[in-house]
C-alpha cells in the first residue's frame, strides 16, 4: 500500500518514511530487503518514535509537512477493529467486518492523497492548534515508562536477560496502552500476534474500549 502511495505521489514533493518499532531479537531488515521499498526504511530500536511523537501501536501514521510541523498526530493508520471479530481458527472475518475494514484504509488512504496535492487547503489537514488539540496527553507514568522500556533495552542487548525482561513488564505496566512496549516481550513468531494466546487475552481485556483509537477523520467508519 505505501509504496503504492509513494510512486503515485512522489511528483507531489510527498515521501513516505516507514519506521520499524522492533528491538527484540531478530531482525526486520531483512524483510524491508526484501520489500525493496523506494522510500526510506528505518528500524527504532529504543523507540524513539513513541518518545518524541506519543506512538503506540502498530500501523500508526504521523503527517509532517514541508516546514516541518505536524499535521496530523500519530493516528491509525487505516487500521480497524475488523479483526476483532475474526474467526480465531480459519482468521476470516465475517463480511460486514472485512467491508468496514476496507472502507477505513481506503478512506486513509484518500485523505493522505488529497493532503499531499492541497495541502493546507485539504479538509483532511488540521490546523496547528487543531493539531496540538488531537496530541496525548504526556503522563508521568508514560515518560518512565518509556525510560524503563530503554533500560531494559540496555539490559537485554548486554546479556541480562532476566532483568531486562523485568524493566520491560514493567513499563509495559506503567503504560499499558502502549501495545509496541507490550509486544517487545511477546515472543511473537512468524505467524504475527493473531498466533499469540496472549494477545487475544489482553484484546479481550479491552471489553468495549478500542485496539486502535477512533481516528477523527471524515469518512472514517
Amino acid at each position: 500500500m505505501w509504496q503504492a502511495l509513494q510512486d503515485e505521489l512522489a511528483r507531489e514533493n510527498f515521501t513516505v518514511i516507514a519506521v520499524a518499532m522492533d528491538s527484540r531479537e531478530g531482525d526486520p531488515l531483512p524483510w524491508i530487503e526484501a520489500a525493496k521499498p523506494t522510500y526510506p526504511a528505518l528500524i527504532d530500536r529504543e523507540h524513539r518514535l513513541a518518545e518524541l511523537y506519543g506512538v503506540v501501536n502498530v500501523p500508526q501514521a504521523i503527517w509532517i509537512d514541508e516546514s516541518g510541523r505536524i499535521v496530523r498526530p500519530a493516528e491509525a493508520a487505516g487500521a480497524y477493529e475488523g479483526f476483532r471479530k475474526m474467526n480465531r481458527a480459519t482468521r476470516e472475518l465475517p463480511e460486514d467486518a472485512a467491508r468496514l475494514t476496507t472502507e477505513a484504509k481506503t478512506t486513509y488512504v484518500n485523505a493522505v492523497r488529497d493532503w499531499a496535492r492541497r495541502g493546507d487547503a485539504s479538509e483532511h489537514a488540521l490546523t496547528a492548534e487543531g493539531a496540538r488539540a488531537h496530541l496525548p496527553a504526556l503522563t508521568e507514568d508514560m515518560a518512565t515508562a518509556q525510560a524503563m522500556f530503554r533500560l531494559g533495552q540496555f539490559l537485554l542487548r548486554h546479556g541480562e536477560k532476566e532483568e531486562g525482561d523485568r524493566w520491560l513488564r514493567e513499563a509495559s505496566r506503567r503504560h499499558p496502552e502502549s501495545w509496541c512496549i507490550w509486544r517487545q516481550g511477546a515472543g511473537v513468531t512468524e505467524l504475527g500476534l493473531a498466533a499469540l494466546p496472549d494477545f487475544w487475552e489482553r484484546v479481550d481485556a479491552l471489553g468495549e474500549k478500542r485496539y486502535y483509537p477512533p481516528v477523527d477523520m471524515k469518512g472514517m467508519p
